[in-house]
């Protein structure tokens, strides 16, 4: 996600192909972020709208790749990344919102939300330029593991709720413009093919 007074994601210019195999680590150093495309059969997509499969192993692997996570998270200004925007199709995404400390969220589980529902900006590093407003729960509880193995329950509100459900949204193949109207649906992605063109 990306920094909108506090929501996530900022962009790079970059567009990462997909590595075809079954490594569980397709990038590492110098991770870069991979943007969605305005045409629905690009590798970006196909990467992007995709649900991720559970860590289940807790490595040492997987505790180097949190850590890149969040150092390209800061790098480009983020709140938060999930294990696809950077093609790792494993379900794990890290969060830094403001006034909080950084979190990593291993195979989570959204186990309750709020009735109270808010509305708020948000954007993505995966869709740079590109807001609006998105309605979500207020609060939630997450149940995850760390980078250390360990099993936690997170009580959230506010904006580090709102972030761990958009990043949550990416395990599921899901991008807060899903979630939008028709009418804003459409506004965005009028948006990104003006993008395309201007180059």
């Amino acid at each position: 996600m990306k920094k909108i007074l506090s929501i996530p994601c900022s962009f790079r210019a970059y567009t990462i192909p997909f590595l075809h195999n079954t490594a569980l680590f397709l990038y590492h150093l110098n991770m870069e972020i991979i943007r969605l495309e305005n045409k629905d059969n690009s590798e970006n997509n196909r990467v992007l709208r995709q649900k991720s499969k559970p860590v289940k192993n807790i490595s040492g692997e997987i505790r180097k790749t949190a850590q890149e996570m969040l150092d390209t998270m800061h790098r480009d200004k983020g709140v938060g990344l999930a294990g696809p925007q950077v093609g790792l199709l494993k379900r794990i995404f890290v969060t830094h919102a403001e006034g909080d400390q950084p979190r990593v969220f291993i195979d989570p589980s959204i186990i309750w939300t709020s009735q109270d529902q808010v509305r708020y900006e948000e954007g993505c590093l995966s869709i740079p330029g590109v807001w609006a407003h998105v309605t979500r729960p207020e609060k939630i509880k997450i149940q995850a593991w760390d980078e250390k193995g360990r099993a936690f329950t997170l009580e959230a509100s506010g904006l580090l709720a709102r972030v761990i459900l958009h990043e949550y949204d990416h395990l599921e193949g899901i991008l807060f413009i899903d979630r939008l109207d028709t009418a804003g649906r459409a506004k965005v992605l009028s948006k990104l093919e003006k993008q395309k063109k201007a180059g």
